[in-house]
């Protein structure tokens, strides 16, 4: 990963570079279609029920999976579950899995300092929520971050195909439900949990209250936390990222985490790891768990052949 490649570098090109490049005609039509496919078809109770249903599918699978899997390996599975992740991970049009856990990483590496590749306190409120992603200066995957995944050949022959997925999502909305499958199924909903996971990015570092000294400006959001499963309580989290469980108390919602025990109940994932009472409580000893795992070490955990 180029470390000079920062948010300043790719916001001096200027705004038509960095939020209308041509490879984001799809992102945009896709905004434009379900805005006025909602308004072409009406209103519709069905409509909306069906966008929070799939809205909550693709948020459970960009906080379970995305994050508290591929980014920080809080749990264990099997070869052929993982694989499974990857794929539903890449339905949600968030890019490559292993693009994704590689940013978070470098994200957590460099938090709200100019190597944050979304940090609004350097890149401000757009960039840090939609401009990084939108634009193409970090298109690139960095294998080596993610060695640890990338060392499976299925991971890397789904990663260079990653749009394919959600391709695929949208076809079958539309044979199954038509216009009405399409745009409440499909298109609304991949709009909104878009959005709701850069609100983490854009948000989750200016608003909201602090627990602990995290080295960053990480925050705890109850409104976050309820928008995206779980991930709103990012100051917990910032604090100790070996968690799957970033709600530390049962007060602070969390349901990525819930939906992680349910898994682990029926035997598809294991080892789902809490919060110890030192960490809770905040004392030195959490600095180790807060430290990144340096480059090329042993993986924390490893998927079964």
């Amino acid at each position: 990963m180029d470390t000079t490649n920062t948010a300043a570098r790719a916001q001096a090109r200027g705004w038509r570079a960095t939020y209308l490049p041509y490879t984001s005609v799809v992102w945009w039509a896709l905004h434009l279609g379900a805005v006025y496919g909602a308004i072409a078809l009406g209103f519709s109770w069905a409509g909306v029920a069906w966008a929070a249903a799939m809205y909550g599918v693709r948020m459970f699978i960009v906080t379970g999976f995305n994050h508290r899997y591929f980014s920080h390996r809080t749990y264990k599975t099997s070869r052929w579950f993982q694989f499974v992740m990857a794929v539903l991970a890449q339905t949600t049009a968030q890019k490559g899995v292993l693009w994704w856990a590689g940013h978070h990483r470098r994200h957590h590496k460099h938090s709200d300092t100019e190597l944050d590749v979304h940090s609004p306190l350097h890149g401000g409120f757009w960039w840090s929520h939609l401009g990084w992603i939108v634009g193409r200066d970090f298109e690139t995957t960095d294998a080596v971050v993610v060695k640890d995944f990338a060392r499976y050949p299925e991971l890397r022959a789904i990663e260079r195909f990653w749009l394919l997925t959600p391709v695929v999502v949208g076809v079958a909305a539309f044979l199954i439900g038509g216009w009405f499958g399409l745009v409440w199924a499909f298109a609304v909903p991949q709009v909104l949990s878009w959005h709701g996971t850069f609100t983490i990015n854009s948000l989750s570092h200016v608003w909201g209250s602090r627990r602990y000294e995290s080295g960053d400006a990480s925050r705890n959001n109850p409104v976050l936390a309820l928008i995206t499963l779980g991930e709103g309580w990012h100051n917990n989290h910032h604090h100790y990222q070996a968690s799957a469980r970033q709600g530390f108390y049962w007060w602070e919602i969390d349901i990525t985490y819930y939906g992680l025990r349910a898994l682990a109940l029926v035997g598809l994932i294991w080892d789902v790891r809490g919060v110890p009472d030192h960490v809770r409580a905040g004392t030195r000893k959490a600095a180790l768990a807060r430290a990144p795992a340096p480059s090329g070490a042993p993986p924390a955990l490893t998927a079964e052949a």
